[in-house]
Order: C-alpha cells, then structure tokens, then sequence
C-alpha cells in the first residue's frame, strides 16, 4: 500500500522512457560501432581541469556515456594519474583550472589539490581562472601559481555553512508520525523526521567539523599564496571581499582578467603563437591516450560508493550482494596480492554492513586489506572498514559516526483523513504482536521497548567491532568517542579512528608494502559494472522522475519514502542532508 504511488507514477512514465531507451540504444550502438578513440597529444599540450564537471569516484565509460547528460563525471583517481604521469611527459607544459562551483566533496578536493601541488614540483606551470571562485573551488585554484577573476566576478570569501533540511512539518500536515530510535546522543540522522531544527548536540557536531575544515582550508591557502591565516579569516569574518577588487587588493588573486586575456597568457606559457590554437586537453582525455604498466601482481581498489542496502548495488548504491561478491572474487583471485577498500559512504542498513564486513574479516585472513576513505566514510561506511589492517583518511573526510537508529512511522492518520482508506486486523490467538511495527496502527509502550531493546543490540554490535578492529582496550572507550558523533579525518586521527592522513594513492602504496610488491604491480578497480545498457535504463528513469520537481522538492520526496519505505529496520547511518558548502 506504501508503495501505491511510486508505482503508479513509475507506470506513468514507463512508456516514454522505454521510447527514450530505444533511441538511445540505437545511437549509442552506432557510436560504439566506431570504436573509442584517443586524444592525441601533441607538444605544447595544457591539461584542462573544468570544475564544472563532476568528479566521482569512477568515471562514467562507453559509448552510452556521452548521453547521460552534458558533462559527464570524471573518476578522481583518472585526475591523480594524468597528473602524475604528465610531470614527466615533455608534450604538457601546464596545467589549467577553469573555474566554476566544484560538484565535488572535501575531501575530493584535497586529494586533486595535493596532486596538483606535487605536479607543479616538476616546474611546469599551473594557472587557474574563473568569473566565480567558490570558497571550495578557491581552495583548489589557490594551489596554481597564479589565480585569476573575471573583471566584474565574484571571489566567495564569507566561511562555511552547512544547511540541513527537516520535514517533520510535512509529515505533520501529511497526517504521519514518525518514531524514532536511537543510540548515541549525537546521533542525529533521523532528527530530520522527529524535529524541525537541530538539537544542540547535532549543532555543536557539525559547527566542531565545519570549523576543522576552516582551518584546515585557512592554513592550505595561506601557505600557498604567502597570506596570514589569521588575515585571511579576519577578511571572511568581516565580509571585506564583496567585489572583484577587493580579491586583487587582498592578493587573493593575482589580477582580473577577460578570458580572451588568459587565453593569450595560456599561450604565451606554451610558446604558441598568438594566432594558433591552445591545445588544451582534458586530463580524462588525457589518461585515456596513456598505456599504463601491467602486471601480474594486483592490488583490487573495491569501490563502496553510497548508501549502504541489501540486494544489488551499482556504481552509485552500495548492494551488500554486490560489494560482498567483489570482495571474494579479490580474495579468491590469485593474482590479487592485497586489497584496498575505497569507502565513500554516509552508510544504510547494519545488516548489510554486517554482511559486506563480515567478507571483509575473512579476507583480511589471507591478504593485506586496507581502507581509504573518500568525502564521507560514517556509520555503515565505517562498520565495513573498521576491522582493516589500516585505514587511511583525507583530513576533510566525514567520518566517525557510530551509532544506530530506527525508523518506523505510523500512518494510520494519513489514510484514514486524507485518503479515506482504513485497514482492520485479525491475529491468531496467541499472536497479539504479528503485527509489530506495521505502519498503520500506533506502536504500543511494549512494542516500543522491544524494539528499542534491538537497536541498543546492534549498536553494542558495533561498538565491539570497532573495539576488535581498532584495538581499543574495552567497549567504554569506544563508547566515549561513539554516541554516533561525526568527526573530521584530522580528529579521526587523533583519537585513534584512522590510521594515517592520505588519499587513495598513498592507501595502494601501503597495500603494495603490506604485501611486498614494491612498485610491481597495478591496481585493478571492483566491483565491475552492469552493462552499458542496463544503467542506461536505470539512469534514465531516476532523472525523469527529477526533472518533474525541483532539487529541493525531491530532497523532500526521498526523505520521505525513505521514512515509509526503508529496505532495513535498523540503520547505522549518518544525516541524510549534511552539505558542507
């Protein structure tokens, strides 16, 4: 009954997307008939980074993949690679950031940023130009050499702000009572549907990490263009950067600029002629015309990219099914000498985190596993990492989050006053509670602590496997750090959550040493993707039902079927709406 109007809507638009789909099938048989072809490099080559596009943790590949939409995301670790490999590649002169607002994470940006400044180690130049610089997209472009706006642009110069969204009032007016429980009191994914505000413990988590990540943005950016942290805040705080001028007398950036001008300067670095054309080349282009070493020896990167469910996953949703299977196929493999978890998760359901970590301990019997975490590795991301042999954190990195809660929600009202429909129930004899948890009656006291009584359950699950992975001394002093509170990578260290600050590149590296391949051998990424056309399909139907609403109108829509319609009763998740921005 919950799911009537998903359905009906989903049979609604079945037509026309299957229409759209075989459209697109066809185009993209053709395209693919041609074959992948690759960007040749020439000297004098300057390798492009538009922030405009997305950057995932895998890219979007095949011949489909130019259909998905404009700009298509670029797998972070193609960025790393092109970098690295251009240091010494005599055809690249430089590298150029054009600006625009990063649709990327932190903790993302700080992986591209160190890259960035290890390339320019090789002396060739990195230049960065924009008409807006957000104050995420500022961090990134303040590596260049120089930083350049647009004449009448915008520097964002004003701190960091998250926004969570409630929608308690909604389910209110919707007739719906949600019931919540909880273990930990920072544990605060489900305030979203029992209140309209933050309590003050959820404020004081998320101001600690919003501050972390200030500083460590402060610090980054003032070592790299020679300015005063302290300044630098004084500016944000006083509001002293509203006009492009104001970022020039500051010296947050190096002047203003016409892009026909950078051109020109672009140019000029790459002793081009003034009348020939830049030969800018995208870094996803430009990997993709590299041959990278083989070898024997693999090192399997498995991608836990999501929330965190049962069943199936793809590339975007973690599937226990599908993660599970890819971590015994890395086990089972021969070649694979050592296995890195590349974990970009708020979490999902325990059980499904049960599941996959519990590959996760058999594998670590016969090989070297260790974690890497991308923007955010909370709750569910870290019950499957918990137990590796190291974990290797950004310092943006969101993670920590240990804690579980409950989701149930009475609908009764809903039906009975706004649709008119009622529901009657009869039980065998004996069986009062057969119906325990069902949606549309209120939940009894009994019920309740019954069922309050299973999340402590699992969070003491929890708690114990952190113990055991992280070598704490007892449960109590995991429990201190616990209470399902979020922390920054950099205090993730420090209290012993994380083993070492670094990125995905520096986990492989001590995956290699771990299993003793010193620098024989490539990292090969799991789980593999579904056909070409089966995310097609998958995609296309997601992004029609978007488009019927705004952005904002569909955070709403997903919380609330999230609410009635949970694949899991228990979640070991993080907020559902936490932006840092």
């Amino acid at each position: 009954m919950k799911n009537f109007l998903y359905h009906v809507l989903a049979a609604f638009f079945g037509v026309s997307i299957a229409l759209l789909i075989f459209v697109v099938f066809t185009l993209g048989l053709a395209s693919s008939l041609g074959g992948e072809k690759k960007k040749a490099i020439k000297a004098g080559t300057v390798l492009e980074i538009d922030l405009s596009v997305p950057i995932a943790e895998r890219s979007a590949t095949g011949p489909f993949a130019a259909l998905m939409g404009d700009k298509n995301p670029v797998g972070l670790q193609r960025y790393v690679r092109a970098l690295e490999k251009a240091a010494s590649d005599d055809k690249v002169v430089g590298v150029y950031i054009k600006g625009g607002v990063p649709q990327a994470g932190m903790a993302t940006l700080e992986t591209l940023r160190n890259a960035l400044l290890e390339f320019k180690k090789s002396k060739k130049f990195v230049y960065a130009y924009g008409e807006i610089w957000t104050e995420k997209g500022y961090y990134l472009a303040s590596a260049a050499d120089s930083v350049w706006l647009y004449p009448s642009g915008m520097l964002e110069w004003n701190g960091l702000n998250a926004n969570p969204m409630f929608v308690r009032g909604a389910l209110d007016k919707l007739g719906i009572e949600p019931k919540v429980f909880k273990v930990g009191s920072f544990k605060s994914a489900a305030e979203m549907f029992s209140e309209k505000q933050m309590s003050p413990a959820n404020r004081e988590q998320i101001q600690t990490l919003l501050d972390d990540f200030w500083k460590h943005m402060l610090t980054g950016i003032a070592a790299s263009r020679h300015l005063s942290a302290d300044a630098l805040d004084s500016l944000s705080s006083k509001l002293s950067v509203t006009r492009a001028q104001h970022a020039v007398k500051y010296k947050l950036v190096d002047g203003l600029r016409y892009e026909d001008e950078v051109t020109d300067r672009l140019k000029a670095a790459s002793k081009i002629e003034k009348d020939e054309k830049l030969r800018l080349v995208s870094l996803a282009e430009y990997d993709g015309a590299q041959k990278y070493k083989e070898s024997d020896n693999k090192i399997a990167v498995i991608f836990a990219v999501g929330e965190i469910n049962s069943g199936e996953g793809d590339e975007d949703s973690i599937g226990s099914e599908t993660i599970a299977k890819a971590v015994r196929e890395a086990r089972e493999d021969k070649e694979v000498k050592a296995v890195v978890l590349r974990v970009n998760s708020p979490g999902g359901s325990a059980l499904a985190s049960d599941v996959i970590g519990r590959e996760i301990d058999l594998t670590k019997k016969q090989k070297p596993v260790i974690a890497s975490y991308g923007d955010v590795a909370a709750s569910g991301g870290y019950w499957i990492s918990a137990k590796c042999d190291a974990i290797v954190s950004e310092p943006t990195t969101i993670t920590g989050s240990i804690g579980v809660i409950g989701l149930w929600a009475n609908t009764q009202k809903f039906f009975n006053e706004k649709l008119g429909v009622t529901f009657d129930r009869v039980y065998s004899t004996r069986n009062q509670y057969a119906d325990i948890g069902d949606p549309n009656k209120p939940m009894s006291d009994f019920e309740a602590e019954v069922i309050q009584r299973e999340v402590n359950h699992v969070y003491g699950d929890f708690i114990r496997r952190v113990k055991e992975g992280r070598n704490f001394p007892d449960s109590a002093s995991v429990d201190a750090i616990a209470q399902g509170r979020v922390w920054s990578g950099i205090r993730a260290k420090e209290i012993k959550l994380v083993d070492e600050i670094g990125s995905l590149n520096t986990a492989v590296k001590l995956a290699a040493q771990k299993a003793g391949l010193a620098d024989d051998y490539e990292f090969v990424p799991y789980p593999k993707y579904k056909s070409k056309i089966e995310r097609l399909m998958e995609k296309l139907s997601g992004k029609a039902a978007a488009q019927l609403v705004s952005p904002e109108e569909m955070r709403v829509i997903r919380a609330v079927r999230y609410l009635l319609d949970s694949p899991s009763p228990v979640h070991a998740r993080m907020d559902w709406d936490l932006d840092v921005r």
